[in-house]
C-alpha cells in the first residue's frame, strides 16, 4: 500500500489533462472560424443525406477511434460500419458502395493503406469526408469535405503516441453524431430499439404493465369491509399495503403498514374503527403505460415504497412496489 503521494506523478496527471484539454479548446475555437463552420456543415449535409451508409475507416489507434465512431452513429439513428483499411485492399472493398458516405482517419493524413483504397472509392462514386491534423496532407487533398482536427502537442511527454490527437478526432466523431442525431428527432424510443439489452435497455423498455402486480395478485378491500379483512389481505398479497376500493373498483385509498402502526400508537382497540377513518386518500397513482424508471423516479421522489396503477377512468389496474422494480432489474 503506497502511503506518500508522488508528487511527480501528480504533476503528470494533471499536465496531461492541460495539454487535451488545450486541444479540445483548439477544437472549439475552429467552429468559430466562417471557413470551418462551412467545411462542418457542407459534412453534416453529406452525411444526412446519405442514401447507403457511413463506412469509417482508419488504421492504428486512428482505427480504434473509427470503429467507435461507427458504433455512436449506428447506436444514434445513423446507419455505419467500420472497415479496416488493409482488410479493405483484400476484399471488404466490396463492401463499399457507391452511395456510401466513406469517413477516413488519419492525423497525418498520409496513411498508405487509406491512400491505396480511396481511389478505388472515389471512382465507384462514394463520397469521402477525411478527418486529419494536415490540410497540405494527400488524403485531405482527395477528400470531398475535410475536417481539420489539428492539435499544437501530444500530451505523450514524448510527443509521439496518439494522445490529444485521438482525444479531438473521437470528440470531433462525437459532434457529428449528435447533430445528425438532433436534425433526425431521434428520440428516447428510438435509442431504446437499438439498446434493448443490458440496464439501459431495460430502462428504457421496461414499462409499468411489465412490472406491476394485476388481478389477484393485487391487495385491494372494499371500503366498507371492517378493518381485520384489510388487515388479512396485506398479511396475505406481502405488499405491505392493501388498496380501498368501492364497488367498481374506483380507487378510495390505501391502507399501509405504516399506517396500522401509526394507529396502534394511538389505541389498541380497533373493533369500531372503519377504513375510511385511518386510509391515506388520494393516494399515489400512475397509468400503465409509462415507463417503469419513471415510477422509480416518482417513488424516490416523494419516498414512498407502493403505486396503484389506474386506468383513465380512475379504476384499479395493477399496484406496483419498490421490491417488484428491483427485482426486475430496473433499479
Amino acid at each position: 500500500m503506497i502511503d506518500k503521494v508522488n508528487e511527480r506523478y501528480i504533476h503528470l496527471a494533471k499536465d496531461t489533462l492541460e495539454i487535451e484539454g488545450k486541444g479540445m479548446n483548439l477544437l472549439l475555437s475552429r467552429f468559430d472560424d466562417p471557413n470551418f463552420q462551412k467545411v462542418f456543415s457542407e459534412a453534416i449535409e453529406l452525411l444526412l443525406h446519405c442514401k447507403g451508409r457511413i463506412v469509417v475507416s482508419g488504421i492504428g489507434k486512428s482505427g480504434h477511434i473509427a470503429n467507435k465512431i461507427a458504433a455512436t452513429f449506428a447506436s444514434t439513428g445513423t446507419p455505419a460500419f467500420f472497415v479496416h483499411p488493409a482488410e479493405a485492399s483484400h476484399g471488404d472493398l466490396g463492401m463499399i458502395q457507391h452511395d456510401d458516405v466513406f469517413l477516413a482517419l488519419s492525423y497525418s493524413g498520409e496513411t498508405a493503406e487509406l491512400l491505396t483504397i480511396v481511389p478505388a472509392i472515389k471512382r465507384m462514386g462514394a463520397k469521402l469526408i477525411a478527418m486529419t491534423g494536415s490540410e497540405q496532407s494527400k488524403l485531405a487533398e482527395l477528400a470531398d469535405v475535410h475536417l481539420n482536427v489539428a492539435i499544437e502537442k501530444e500530451a505523450c511527454p514524448l510527443n509521439l503516441a496518439p494522445t490529444t490527437s485521438t482525444l479531438v478526432s473521437l470528440a470531433m466523431g462525437d459532434v457529428l453524431a449528435v447533430v445528425l442525431l438532433d436534425i433526425k428527432n431521434f428520440g428516447v424510443a428510438d435509442f431504446a430499439k437499438s439498446h434493448p439489452g443490458g440496464n439501459l435497455g431495460r430502462r428504457l423498455l421496461t414499462h409499468v404493465r411489465d412490472v406491476m402486480r394485476s388481478g389477484s395478485e393485487i391487495p385491494k378491500t372494499h371500503i366498507l369491509a371492517p378493518l381485520k379483512e384489510a388487515l388479512m389481505e396485506i398479511s396475505r398479497k406481502r405488499l405491505g399495503m392493501t388498496v380501498i376500493v368501492d364497488d367498481r373498483e374506483h380507487v378510495l385509498g390505501i391502507f399501509t403498514d405504516g399506517d396500522l402502526r401509526r394507529l396502534l400508537e394511538k389505541t389498541q382497540d380497533l373493533g369500531n374503527i372503519t377504513l375510511e377513518e385511518v386510509m391515506t386518500k388520494h393516494p399515489q397513482t400512475v397509468s400503465k403505460h409509462i415507463l417503469a424508471a419513471q415510477a422509480v423516479e416518482m417513488m424516490e421522489r416523494l419516498r414512498i415504497n407502493h403505486l396503484i396503477v389506474i386506468d383513465e377512468e380512475g379504476k384499479l389496474n395493477g399496484a406496483l412496489n419498490l421490491h417488484d422494480l428491483l427485482a426486475s432489474k430496473i433499479i
